[in-house]
């Protein structure tokens, strides 16, 4: 069982940004917290407790999770802790203007063992240009502050694809990244999303597969391995556990406005409007995911990670394609698993097997 918490607060709104984050609702950050910890002790009751789970993974994002002060998330921990596996990643996303070195040091003491830094980049017109709220030199200091307290994961997120975006401006950010005491890269290829300020923008979108490929080979000629299309860690136990058990379809609590829980073969979302998630957070809308649903996930992401995907889930039509995709070197099987080679190709060729 996996435990995501969600922090809608944010101190400016990035153009390419579709989570669901608010810079004006401040005011109301002390009584979302509290209508969060009323649907966290719900669900701990309901789907921990009582089916006596434990919670492998925490991760707490956003929005601008250190945009809600520290003591906030005291109560918080008090609930969860009980039902923690012994060392569960705990992870918290930050972002270098709001994550003091105060701050980082409190989240730590609380319990949170990793921390993934918004970094995008190092390049100052290029935060600017993404309508980030920090500079280059606070995400260096950021990141080495939670070095310095001892942090045993730190994420750097870098994005690519962006208008002026070259191999050499990529390799760029990417040399600072790794000059920093970080263990986990996430590269992120820019997306276009309905709702954001670059929606109506479309020429601020690099789409050159060739540059991803240069990306990724740089990353892995600096010692960082990729388990997945846009993750790379320095060892394997610097993987983000909770991500790779949203890959293998592990059930997880969604708390707070706009996150999504999956319990039970079905989905659960709560109010997205912060004012109707205090009101009620314990309403939620449900969706069923039905078998196939299921497999086609399952496929979907196994293809999309080192996870790989278990034979026995496809028909024999299937593994016929899948053998086919064998003779061209694009799957390979091991220990009864199938694997995918290039994790760009991970949707063409779920989509040809199930078709």
């Amino acid at each position: 069982m996996l435990l995501y918490i969600h922090i809608p607060f944010c101190d400016s709104k990035c153009f390419y940004c579709a989570f669901n984050s608010y810079t004006d609702k401040f005011s109301l950050k002390h009584e979302y917290m509290k209508a969060l910890k009323k649907q966290l002790k719900y669900n701990l009751d309901n789907y921990v407790l009582k089916r006596d789970k434990k919670i492998e993974t925490v991760f707490i994002g956003g929005g601008t999770p250190s945009t809600i002060k520290a003591f906030e998330y005291e109560e918080i921990f008090s609930m969860i802790k009980p039902f923690l596996e012994k060392n569960a990643e705990i992870t918290t996303e930050a972002n270098p203007n709001s994550a003091s070195f105060e701050w980082l040091q409190s989240m730590k003491d609380l319990g949170v063992n990793r921390v993934s830094f918004g970094v995008q980049s190092f390049e100052n017109n290029k935060l600017k240009f993404l309508g980030r709220s920090h500079n280059s030199n606070s995400a260096i200091k950021a990141i080495q502050n939670a070095n310095s307290i001892g942090f045993k994961g730190i994420n750097c997120d870098i994005i690519y694809g962006v208008q002026g975006d070259t191999i050499e401006t990529i390799k760029s950010d990417l040399d600072v990244a790794f000059s920093l005491p970080i263990t986990h890269l996430s590269a992120y290829s820019l997306t276009i999303e309905e709702g954001t300020k670059f929606f109506d923008r479309s020429s601020v979108k690099i789409d050159d597969e060739e540059l991803s490929y240069e990306i990724f080979d740089y990353i892995s000629k600096k010692g960082f391995t990729q388990y997945e299309i846009s993750n790379f860690a320095k060892n394997k136990e610097s993987e983000s556990k909770h991500n790779y058990g949203y890959w293998q379809h592990k059930e997880y609590l969604g708390v707070g406005a706009g996150a999504v829980g999956y319990i039970n073969s079905q989905r659960e979302y709560p109010s997205k409007s912060i004012e109707e998630y205090i009101s009620n957070p314990l309403f939620f809308e449900v969706e069923e995911i039905d078998e196939t649903d299921i497999k086609t996930e399952k496929i979907l992401l196994g293809f999309r990670c080192s996870n790989g995907v278990e034979l026995e889930l496809f028909n024999e039509k299937e593994k016929e394609k899948i053998d086919e995709l064998i003779q061209y070197d694009k799957l390979y099987i091991e220990n009864e698993k199938v694997f995918n080679k290039n994790f760009l190709l991970a949707d063409e060729l779920a989509l040809y097997i199930l078709d």
